[in-house]
């Protein structure tokens, strides 16, 4: 594999460092600021929001832009980003930082994938996508803990200013290893990208990606509260069950891609929301015991990220069917579809806080993530023609 391959590597990973380290800041970010916790929620809101904007909007308004310009041009508006909520001097500027870093990711993996395919064989395709995602798993297992650790000891802010200095990284080793000409197909016609939002399985997988993971994120969002004031641990040992999280997530990830391809991705979908959605109703019941919540976390971990894969394989399936012609766009609202439920679902996790208290957010999730289930399990319309008597 080339080595910018792992530049490409390294911008996920500190993307995905970014986007999930604010979870275990959130209570710390809380007090500083002096904002409540569902407002402290919003900000992982709002980046999804952003993602969920950047993805489908600006990769096609940028579809025209030489590859390796664009990259680099996300980079430093996602180093500029970080940079900035360092620097924020209230909520209101962190909330402006945190929307344009979300802008740069969600156009980022959508541009990635395809210069990750251009730089290998179509052989090694999928190996190049997969080493360049696993800077996403990675940012899980040794990112976020390690950025939610400095942020306990050294604030908040100084967690931001780390990873605007991976950006940086990033945006030098891209700038180095990225060869300037790549492969850079003509995007489709208007016509042919709307047929991805008109196709009706197309929004059935849609549905089920952002049901599966507003569900997670209900929770999720809230995660280190929950473990600190209901479960009794220490911000010290919230960071190790994170880093224990994370790996689970990367075991959860590949057993994930293996049921989809053994199963196929509609039997696997099913099978990862029903144990999703009872390890969230189970966390319910065990967070206010403190060694069972540990091991319900490290199990919820497993099924949280597991049906990514079957999820995107799913959408290709289906798009290459319905709107052959727009497979990448149709990829990039599914990305939109996952930061839409992330985004929701925290918003929600927000509300259940406010009113219902913080240890009913489980259990809401699991009510969210059975829709998904439902979906998936719902049979397939067909169209039956009957022949009328004249």
């Amino acid at each position: 594999m080339p080595l910018a391959l792992f530049a490409l590597t390294l911008s996920a990973f500190a993307i995905g460092t970014t986007e999930f380290v604010i979870v275990g800041l959130i209570p710390t970010i809380s007090e500083q600021l002096q904002v409540s916790l569902p407002s402290a929620g919003l900000l992982v809101s709002l980046y999804a929001l952003g993602v969920a904007v950047g993805a489908p909007v600006l990769t096609a308004l940028t579809g025209r832009l030489p590859r390796k310009t664009l990259l680099l041009a996300l980079m430093l508006l996602f180093t500029l980003g970080n940079l900035l909520a360092w620097q924020a001097p209230g909520y209101g500027t962190l909330i402006v930082a945190r929307v344009l870093t979300g802008l740069a990711h969600g156009v980022f993996f959508s541009v990635g994938s395809t210069i990750a395919t251009g730089l290998v064989s179509r052989d090694k395709a999928a190996s190049a996508i997969a080493i360049m995602f696993a800077g996403l798993t990675v940012a899980l297992v040794t990112g976020v803990p390690l950025g939610t650790w400095i942020g306990q000891h050294y604030g908040w802010r100084e967690t931001f200013l780390v990873v605007s200095g991976l950006g940086l990284l990033a945006l030098i080793g891209s700038a180095c290893l990225i060869p300037a000409k790549l492969a850079h197909s003509a995007p489709p016609v208007w016509r042919e990208q709307l047929q991805v939002l008109t196709a009706r399985p197309l929004l059935k997988v849609y549905a089920k990606t952002a049901l599966g993971y507003g569900g997670t994120f209900t929770a999720f969002t809230f995660l280190s509260p929950i473990l600190q004031q209901i479960s009794g641990f220490t911000p010290n040992q919230v960071s190790l069950l994170l880093l224990g999280y994370g790996v689970s997530v990367a075991f959860g990830n590949l057993w994930g891609g293996r049921l989809a391809d053994r199963l196929g991705p509609v039997v696997a979908l099913r099978r990862l929301f029903a144990g999703l959605a009872l390890v969230l109703l189970l966390l319910t019941f065990t967070a206010h015991h403190t060694w069972l919540a540990a091991l319900t976390v490290l199990i919820w971990g497993a099924f949280a990220f597991g049906n990514v894969p079957a999820l995107q394989v799913r959408v290709v399936q289906q798009a290459q069917r319905y709107a052959p012609a727009a497979v990448d766009v149709a990829s990039g609202l599914n990305i939109a579809a996952f930061n839409i439920g992330i985004a929701l679902g925290s918003m929600v996790g927000g509300m259940t806080v406010e009113h219902l208290g913080l240890a009913n957010t489980p259990w809401i999730g699991a009510v969210i993530v059975s829709l998904a289930w439902l979906l998936t399990c719902a049979p397939k319309r067909k169209l039956r023609l009957q022949h009328q008597p004249v």
